[in-house]
């Protein structure tokens, strides 16, 4: 997704600076230039989001795979515990 956000920054600025003149064509670019950064800049930020997201989520998951664990474990002591009773 960033090569097509960049190849479309950059087709549109070659377009645009085809048919204008020398002052607008510097201006042009530079806006082109600044899109593009301001687009990377963007992307980066989505991967930092989306990575967060991926680690706070598996944490979480380990979490609740601990907490399950710990429950299974509290279940099979009390069911020991029944059959103990139920044998004596």
């Amino acid at each position: 997704m960033r090569k097509i956000v960049l190849a479309a920054a950059a087709a549109g600025a070659a377009l645009s600076l085809a048919a204008c003149s020398e002052g607008t064509q510097e201006a042009t670019g530079e806006a082109a230039d600044a899109a593009m950064a301001d687009a990377e800049a963007n992307m980066e930020a989505a991967g930092d989001a989306v990575e967060g997201a991926a680690d706070a989520t598996a944490e979480a998951a380990g979490e609740a795979a601990e907490d399950a664990m710990e429950s299974a474990e509290g279940a099979m002591e009390g069911a020991e515990d029944a059959m103990e009773g139920e044998a004596q």
